[in-house]
């Protein structure tokens, strides 16, 4: 039988093992728990993530074993899809100079924050969404949303976060050339609240990679899954994800899987 479908006598004998073996306790245990971390985690967790979670709730299991269970029984993160410009740096505005250098580790709170622009589809329209992130923790410190994107925008995300951190003089503020932040009124901004400007060299989209990778997880595991019928929905669907799953819960492999907000109660108690 082997010669005739063409497989290896002890590939043939490991396939009528795997046959004959009954899920046992133990894999149906595992199972449950995964799929508990994984709805809890709104369907966004990989089996990195599930492992470390299942883990953090004293569950004895191994990576490989958790990402064996996820594929078998197909238990699918939501996918990611294409990232697309949003800001435009073809302008003769003000321009930093790049303080970060690629560096983005802080050796404490409120030292250094990056932000960026987004966009977000409704159906009454486009809904444009400027955030702030501390580099100490990736945690998000300031937001907005507006129906347009303007110099506004970002200067408003960037005053909640300097109300709700209260940074010391020299925070550094990184961003890419987008023209809302090299606006006189953003720079003047800066200015006024002893804020250090640092700016991407120009095209370079790695320069302001965290910002960036942000912007593609809200969207891969909550944008993408929702048609905003208006703009306030989906503010009120971003509100949730940050405040409530991003900076609170969700597990960031920068912060040793622990969330922004763990993050930071650790290492500053």
């Amino acid at each position: 039988m082997c010669e005739v479908i063409q497989v290896s006598k002890s590939g043939f004998y490991h396939w009528m093992k795997r046959q004959r073996e009954p899920v046992t306790r133990r894999e149906r245990y595992l199972y449950v728990r995964i799929l508990e971390a994984f709805e809890q985690s709104g369907n966004r967790y990989g089996s990195r993530r599930i492992y470390r979670t299942l883990r953090s709730w004293g569950v004895i299991c191994y990576e490989n074993q958790v990402a064996n269970i996820m594929r078998v029984n197909e238990i699918k993160p939501k996918t990611k899809r294409k990232y697309k410009w949003t800001t435009d740096s073809r302008h003769s505005k003000n321009i930093a100079a790049n303080l970060l250098q690629r560096n983005f580790k802080a050796d404490k709170v409120n030292k250094v924050m990056v932000g960026d622009i987004t966009y977000i589809w409704t159906k009454e329209g486009w809904l444009y969404l400027s955030t702030v992130i501390d580099l100490y923790s990736r945690r998000v410190v300031g937001w907005k949303v507006a129906d347009r994107i303007t110099k506004e925008l970002v200067i408003e995300s960037l005053r909640d976060a300097l109300i709700r951190r209260k940074p010391a003089e020299g925070l550094i503020f990184h961003s890419d050339r987008g023209s809302q932040y090299a606006s006189d009124e953003f720079v003047e901004f800066l200015q006024d609240n002893k804020v250090l400007a640092s700016m991407s060299r120009k095209g370079d989209c790695w320069d302001n990679a965290v910002a960036e990778s942000f912007f593609k997880t809200i969207k891969s595991e909550m944008i993408y899954w929702y048609n905003f019928k208006t703009r306030a929905e989906a503010e009120l669907r971003i509100f949730e994800y940050i405040e409530m799953f991003y900076n609170k819960t969700r597990l960031h492999s920068s912060n040793d899987y622990m969330s922004p907000v763990d993050f930071e109660r650790k290492k500053l108690s």
